[in-house]
């Protein structure tokens, strides 16, 4: 019986896990416009992270992205520290108000986002390969503009509401 109780108080407290409402950054600055700063080449350097923080995998991703009214293409090349290389290509369009959906070959589904003053939330399920299996887990990204030039991302990688890890990168725009 103590067990099922010990399950139960884990269940709920991880049901009781909320998220931060973007509409909390809606007056910082910079003000993020992802036609503005993903247009152009960027360099982005990241790391993979286990549930244990052990960084398991580091990346360099190069983007060319281009916009054409509200829809956008970013053009993602990864080389990982290994040598392993991987290319996504993401359709991104605008709504307004803030709000983005976006497609990939390995998103499942549509992403969403929300962008507010200087923060964007992204989330979408990713068919993420992992030796012959390909198994959907759910990203939560949240990007920062930190100036013209830089922003950081952190994302969680979850599946069935929990965590198995954490992506953080750091983008550069490069100068036009």
């Amino acid at each position: 019986m103590k067990k099922i109780a010990g399950l139960f108080a884990g269940v709920l407290a991880l049901a009781g896990c909320g998220s931060v409402d973007i509409d909390k950054y809606a007056n910082e600055k910079p003000e993020l416009d992802l036609r503005t700063y993903f247009n152009g080449t960027l360099d982005a350097h990241g790391i993979f992270q286990d549930r244990s923080g052990e960084v398991v995998r580091r990346f360099h991703v190069l983007i060319d992205a281009s916009w054409e009214g509200d829809t956008g293409v970013l053009d993602e090349h990864f080389t990982y520290s290994d040598g392993t290389t991987q290319r996504r290509v993401w359709t991104i369009v605008r709504h307004g108000r803030g709000q983005y959906t976006g497609t990939a070959d390995d998103v499942v589904g549509e992403a969403r986002g929300e962008a507010r003053g200087n923060a964007l939330r992204w989330r979408y399920v990713l068919a993420l390969p992992v030796g012959d299996k390909v198994y959907n887990v759910d990203f939560d990204d949240w990007m920062f503009l930190m100036d013209d030039t830089v922003m950081l991302n952190r994302s969680v990688m979850s599946k069935f509401g929990f965590r198995l890890g954490e992506v953080t990168l750091s983008f550069y725009k490069r100068p036009e």
